[in-house]
């Protein structure tokens, strides 16, 4: 097919995979492509790329032989479209966006979805608004994993994350206490855990897009098992950057805390120390990555906790 990725896609890739593995899997998304569009049947017509689309997956607008609106969604294997093929087959259009196909993969690794309005997500709307309707939508994915599920535990996916934390601390003393706080969070928090059910992994504002069938749906799971609180820790540090530019900033985002807690019924303190956690670590690992802004914007957010 004749179409450039859009950039965002490829600054992203390059930024999380390295330029290298980055270039190697866009020079053979046209091929990927075809093989998904082929799978998903002969008569489905592309429209055109979802620009500026998203930062790990190419976003492709489609019509299914009936008409019908459609989006192909193609990610590079490291993003595991595999496990949230089986989170969307679970929900099966609960609070999520509906697979449209078995929820078996192709060569391509694939997804085929219904439509929703990409260019429409819970940040188009005022923030307690916005905060409201998104607890509303995540409450729904929070039912018990499938018997057999292929999905990580929170314990593991964090476990694995300590490590590159470790590393920045080691690389800048200056930021040790602040990783030594989230690490030791960690571990008591996994310690207690007191629940293990289907997550939606990177719940946010931006993940949450107006829909035909339902109001707001959810989409881009990056699915684990464990506790609600983790899945909420995300959404406390939505609009981070306006957070930071704003004088009352550490009164709102303790407030935040608060107000999702007692909304969902988690315990404040899990919420609470999940957020330094998962605050730190995308703040290291986006140091890390080059990504020197938003990492310091995250770790300035975590030290208001």
């Amino acid at each position: 097919m004749g179409f450039e990725p859009p950039q965002r896609l490829v600054r992203a890739l390059g930024e999380m995979y390295g330029d290298g593995a980055a270039a190697e899997w866009l020079d053979r998304l046209p091929t990927l492509t075809e093989q998904a569009i082929d799978a998903a049947g002969p008569d489905l017509s592309v429209e055109r790329v979802a620009a500026p689309g998203g930062r790990s997956a190419l976003v492709l607008l489609v019509r299914r032989a009936d008409g019908t609106p459609a989006t192909l969604k193609i990610a590079p294997p490291r993003a595991e479209p595999e496990q949230e093929r089986a989170a969307l087959a679970h929900w099966n259009g609960w609070g999520a966006v509906k697979l449209l196909e078995a929820p078996e993969p192709d060569a391509s690794g694939a997804l085929l979805l219904e439509r929703l309005h990409h260019e429409v997500s819970l940040r188009s709307l005022p923030e307690a608004k916005a905060l409201l309707e998104a607890a509303g939508t995540v409450r729904r994915l929070w039912v018990e994993p499938p018997a057999g599920h292929p999905f990580e535990t929170v314990a593991e996916r964090t476990g694995r994350q300590t490590e590159g934390m470790r590393a920045a601390a080691a690389a800048d003393p200056a930021l040790a206490p602040l990783v030594d706080a989230a690490l030791a969070a960690r571990t008591e928090l996994v310690e207690g855990s007191p629940e293990l059910l289907l997550l939606h992994g990177n719940f946010r504002q931006s993940k949450v897009l107006s829909g035909e069938r339902a109001p707001w749906l959810t989409v881009g799971p990056e699915p684990l098992v464990g506790e609600r609180a983790y899945d909420l820790a995300r959404l406390v540090r939505d609009r981070v950057e306006d957070l930071i530019a704003s004088p009352g900033g550490p009164v709102t985002a303790r407030r935040r805390v608060k107000r999702l807690a007692e909304s969902l019924e988690v315990e404040q303190a899990r919420l609470h120390g999940w957020t330094l956690f998962r605050a730190v670590e995308s703040g290291t690992r986006a140091l890390a990555e080059g990504r020197r802004q938003m990492g310091e914007v995250n770790l300035e957010f975590a030290g208001w906790l």
